[in-house]
C-alpha cells in the first residue's frame, strides 16, 4: 500500500476527526471509504452521461431499435417452439 500525504482545510479536518471518532474508525480508513464511494459515483455519472449522449445520436437509436425488433422476433420464435 502506498502512502499519500495531503493538506486539508482546518474545518474539513475537524469534520473528519469528528466523524472518525463517532464511527470508531481511523481517519485514513474513513477517507479511503469516502474516496471509494466518490469515485464510484463519478463512474456512474460517466455511464449515465454516455447513455444520454447515445440517446441523442440518431444512428445509435436506429441500431437499438433494430436490435429490439430482432430480440422480439427471437422471443416470438421461442414462444412458437414451446406451444
Amino acid at each position: 500500500m502506498a502512502t499519500f500525504t495531503s493538506s486539508l482545510p482546518d474545518d474539513l479536518l475537524k469534520q473528519l476527526a469528528d466523524a472518525a471518532k463517532e464511527m470508531k474508525l481511523p481517519k485514513n480508513k474513513l477517507i479511503e471509504k469516502a474516496l471509494s464511494i466518490y469515485l464510484e459515483q463519478i463512474d456512474k455519472a460517466k455511464f449515465i452521461n454516455s447513455y444520454k449522449r447515445m440517446a441523442q445520436d440518431p444512428d445509435m437509436l436506429a441500431l437499438a431499435e433494430e436490435g429490439m425488433a430482432d430480440y422480439m422476433q427471437q422471443l416470438e420464435d421461442l414462444d412458437d417452439e414451446t406451444t
